[in-house]
C-alpha cells in the first residue's frame, strides 16, 4: 500500500486538472478545502532549479505578494516543500485578450481604449510598488472569465524587478525581442519606462493586428526598434483617430526620460475622454490581422519551445560558458557552433512540422493544426483555460543560436504581419 505524506499543501488543497506546463513546473486547478475556493497552481519542481533559479523563484515570490489588484493576477499562498514549490494564483478562466478580441462580433478604437486603460493600471500598481514587469506582451494579458467585459488580468512576473523610485541601472536582457524598449537593447540603465514601450508596442497591435516594429531577421528588428522606425501606414491608420496615434507616440518615444508614464497615460484624452474622443466604429480589418498575428505568435512560441527543450541545439559540442546574464559566450573566437548529423536531422524535423502547421493554420484546417500541437511532437499544447505558463525567454534563444552581428534564423520564418509591404 503507498504511503500518502501529508505536507501543508495536500493538507490545505486538492488537486485537479492540469492548466498547462513549463520547463520546470506545471499547473493545474486546485480548491482550498476549507472554503471550497477554486485557484491555479503553479507547482515548481525545485529539485532541477540551479541556486540562480531558487533565487529568480523567491523574487517572483516575493513581487507577487506585493501586488493586490484588479487587473493583476493575484498570489494568494506560496508554500515551498521538499521538491516543491506551489504558488497559489487567481484561477482565470477567459484565456488570452487578444484571443478573445478576435472571438467578437464587434471591436473599435474604444475598445482598444478600454483595454489598453486596464493594462495601464495594472502598470501603474506595479510601478508604484516599486516593481517593474520587463515582459508585457499578449500571452501576459489574460481574461478573469468568460463572462462580456471580464477584466483584463496581467500575469507572469516570472522577469520582473524591483526598483527604488525612478531607479535606473543595467539589470540584464529580460523579454521578448518585439516588445523589448531601445534602452535595454543598447545596453543602456533602464528602468520602469520599459513597461511603457511595451505598452505602447501592444496599443499598437490593439488598434491595426499588427506590431510597429517587425523584421524576420532578430538584429535587423532590434535595428529598428533602437531606430524608434515606425509609421501609420495606410489605409489602416486612415481610420484612426490623432489621438490614439499621439498616445502611440508619447509611449514609443526612444528617450525612457521624455517617454509618457502610466499614470500620465491614464490622464490622455484618449483614455480618461475615451466616449468622446475614441472611435465608435467596428475594426473588421484588425479583427482579421490580429487573428493571423494570434496564429503567428502560437506557431513561433511552438517551435521555439522545441528548440528550446533540446538545448543542445547551442550546447554540447560548441564549448559554450553561460555568463552571468543568462548570455552564453563561445569559447572559440570564431563563435561558431559545430553541429553534429542528430540535431541537423531534428532541425530538419522542425522545418517540416513548421511547414505543415503553416498550411493548416493558412487553410483553417484546426483539425489538424490541433493534432501537431502534440507535446511529443512540438512540446506546445492548444491554449488551456487558465493558462498561466510562464513565457518563453525568447531573447536569451537569440543570444544562444544566433551570431550576434549576423543572425540568420531563416529556418525560424514565419508568416509576416497583416501589411500589403510585409515592412
Amino acid at each position: 500500500m503507498a504511503t500518502v505524506i501529508c505536507t501543508r499543501f495536500t493538507e490545505e488543497y486538492q488537486l485537479y486538472e492540469e492548466l498547462g506546463k513549463g520547463a520546470f513546473s506545471v499547473v493545474r486547478r486546485c480548491v482550498k478545502v476549507l472554503s471550497g475556493q477554486e485557484y491555479a497552481a503553479k507547482i515548481i519542481n525545485t529539485k532541477k532549479l540551479s541556486a540562480r533559479d531558487h533565487q529568480k523563484l523567491d523574487r517572483e515570490a516575493r513581487i507577487c505578494r506585493l501586488l493586490k489588484h484588479p487587473n493583476i493576477v493575484r498570489l494568494h499562498d506560496s508554500i515551498s516543500e521538499e521538491a516543491h514549490h506551489y504558488l497559489i494564483f487567481d484561477l482565470v478562466t477567459g484565456g488570452e485578450l487578444f484571443e478573445d478580441i478576435v472571438a467578437r462580433e464587434y471591436y473599435s478604437e474604444a475598445d482598444a481604449s478600454h483595454c489598453i486603460q486596464q493594462i495601464l493600471e495594472a502598470v501603474l500598481h506595479c510601478h508604484q510598488m516599486g516593481v517593474v514587469h520587463r515582459d508585457l506582451k499578449p500571452e501576459n494579458l489574460l481574461l478573469a472569465s468568460k463572462s462580456k467585459g471580464a477584466a483584463v488580468k496581467l500575469a507572469d512576473f516570472g522577469l520582473a524587478i524591483e526598483v527604488e523610485g525612478d531607479q535606473q541601472a543595467w539589470f540584464g536582457f529580460a523579454g521578448t525581442p518585439g516588445y523589448l524598449s531601445p534602452e535595454v537593447l543598447r545596453k543602456d540603465p533602464y528602468g520602469k519606462a520599459v513597461d511603457l514601450w511595451a505598452c505602447g508596442v501592444i496599443l499598437y497591435i490593439l488598434l491595426v493586428g499588427y506590431p510597429p516594429f517587425w523584421d524576420e531577421d532578430q538584429h535587423r528588428l532590434y535595428q529598428q526598434i533602437k531606430a524608434g522606425a515606425y509609421d501609420f501606414p495606410s489605409p489602416e491608420w486612415d481610420t484612426v483617430t490623432p489621438e490614439a496615434k499621439d498616445l502611440i507616440n508619447k509611449m514609443l518615444t526612444i528617450n525612457p526620460s521624455k517617454r509618457i508614464t502610466a499614470a500620465e497615460a491614464l490622464k490622455h484624452p484618449w483614455i480618461s475622454h475615451r466616449s468622446t474622443v475614441a472611435s465608435c466604429m467596428h475594426r473588421q480589418e484588425t479583427v482579421e490581422c490580429l487573428k493571423k498575428f494570434n496564429a503567428r505568435r502560437k506557431l513561433k512560441g511552438a517551435i521555439l519551445t522545441t528548440m528550446l527543450a533540446t538545448r543542445n541545439f547551442s550546447g554540447g559540442k560548441s564549448g559554450s560558458n553561460k555568463k552571468a546574464d543568462g548570455v552564453k559566450e563561445s569559447s572559440e573566437s570564431t563563435n561558431t557552433t559545430i553541429e553534429d548529423e542528430d540535431t541537423r536531422v531534428r532541425k530538419q524535423d522542425i522545418i517540416k512540422v513548421t511547414e505543415q502547421l503553416i498550411e493548416a493554420i493558412s487553410n483553417g484546417d484546426f483539425e489538424s493544426y490541433t493534432k501537431m500541437c502534440d507535446p511529443a511532437v512540438t512540446a506546445f499544447e492548444p491554449e488551456a483555460l487558465g493558462n498561466l505558463v510562464e513565457g518563453l525567454d525568447f531573447h536569451r534563444f537569440y543570444f544562444e543560436n544566433c551570431e550576434l552581428n549576423q543572425t540568420s534564423c531563416m529556418w525560424l520564418v514565419v508568416p509576416g504581419p497583416c501589411r500589403d509591404d510585409n515592412r
